[in-house]
């Protein structure tokens, strides 16, 4: 059993004009260390191509996960897709990245743009062979993982961009493939590399997007823990408990709060280093504890990277924001969201009694609420979580 595991990120901008994305992407987990991803392009546009390309990827992804082969996913699509009455066919192209183990990736294409490679920052020429289903001419290959591997899969709206503008036959694959060895290099997440090519072709198309345009990014890299300790145990007598826990576990430590990080010093023996360098108005400033990798405020802190979350698995526009700023939520946003893997909650249930002021907008329930919500949304980003309530 290896260490590797996949971050996976997509992005879609849709045809100008058009409510829905005729474009659609689906990740499901078969098991803890194998997972099937479908991108599906659907024909044309709108209503129409957003229901193709949902169906096509609902059906594949859940099939494949099932462990039945290709060949039956393709003749039960072409059995189930609605027919078009306008030009008289049933029709969604998709590209599949099955991940299995985390030791190989099987990839299956139909119709879309192939799947750009980048193995050791240069773009790998992969094998392809090419097999027949119910007369679809469909290209199958078998690649080993590697760390710093890089899957790049697109739908036809990213080689079609600046056609007939900035250029005559569109943006060629290879010099997609070329844009994205450099990027790759820059050790961004899966996330953020979808959603820079992604926002690449949007500036071709002068904002105007031709075509539905996806981009959906598998990266290969080793796994990586990571621990945030958020609030004091309900019992006192539990304090050096949680604390050994939390500080016996592999990666680096997090904590969140005031007399949780109290507490931490006094179990280290270590004093508390208090900053009163606000890097932002709204994040309280961090603190230091020989020890600790990162010491912030609780809930206002937490909450802003929640923020964070939710707009990274949607349009990623805060990015910019704390990607590079020092605050206590732009630096576990960037611990949590680009460096863990797997993440561990130790989550302290004693009520505060600083948050049971009527007038404050904070109680208990949403504290806990803030440590689900997180989760949850760190679990859409594909990461590993373990919560443990003290």
């Amino acid at each position: 059993m290896n260490d590797l595991c996949a971050d996976i990120g997509y992005k879609s901008i849709n045809h100008v004009g058009e409510e829905l994305c005729g474009d659609h992407v689906d990740v499901v987990e078969e098991n803890e260390n194998s997972t099937v991803i479908v991108l599906a392009d659907g024909l044309g546009s709108g209503v129409k191509a957003s229901i193709l390309s949902t169906l096509t990827s609902k059906i594949i992804s859940t099939m494949m996960a099932a462990g039945l082969p290709i060949e039956e996913c393709v003749s039960t699509i072409a059995a189930t897709l609605p027919v078009c009455s306008v030009r008289g066919v049933a029709y969604s192209t998709f590209t599949i990245i099955h991940l299995l183990n985390n030791e190989v990736a099987e990839i299956i294409q139909f119709d879309n743009p192939h799947v750009i490679v980048i193995r050791n920052y240069e773009n790998y020429d992969y094998p392809k062979t090419e097999i027949n289903i119910g007369g679809k001419k469909i290209y199958k290959s078998t690649i080993r993982l590697q760390e710093e591997d890089v899957f790049i899969a697109m739908s036809d709206g990213c080689p079609h961009a600046g056609l007939g503008n900035l250029y005559n036959f569109g943006w060629k694959r290879e010099d997609i493939a070329e844009y994205m060895q450099v990027l790759a290099a820059g050790g961004y997440t899966a996330k953020n590399l979808s959603t820079m090519l992604v926002d690449e072709c949007d500036r071709l198309y002068g904002h105007e997007p031709g075509d539905d345009t996806t981009a959906c990014v598998v990266k290969i890299r080793k796994r990586e823990p990571m621990n945030i300790l958020f609030g004091p145990p309900s019992n006192r007598d539990d304090a050096n408990r949680m604390m050994s826990l939390f500080f016996s576990k592999e990666g680096k430590h997090i904590i969140c709060g005031g007399t949780t990080s109290s507490i931490a010093a006094k179990y280290l023996g270590k004093p508390i280093q208090a900053s009163l360098k606000f890097e932002r108005s709204d994040v309280p400033p961090i603190a230091r504890i020989e020890g600790v990798d990162l010491v912030t405020e609780g809930v206002i802190t937490m909450n802003k990277v929640i923020q964070y979350a939710k707009d990274y698995l949607g349009e990623n526009e805060f990015y910019g924001e704390w990607s590079f700023k020092k605050d206590g939520a732009s630096l576990i946003s960037r611990l949590l969201f680009e460096e863990a893997t797997d993440i561990n909650f130790f989550v302290g249930r004693a009520v505060n009694p600083a948050h049971q002021n009527p007038d404050l907008p904070i109680n208990f329930n949403i504290k806990m609420n803030l440590v689900k919500e997180l989760s949850d949304c760190l679990k859409k980003m594909g990461k590993r979580i373990k919560v443990s309530y003290f």
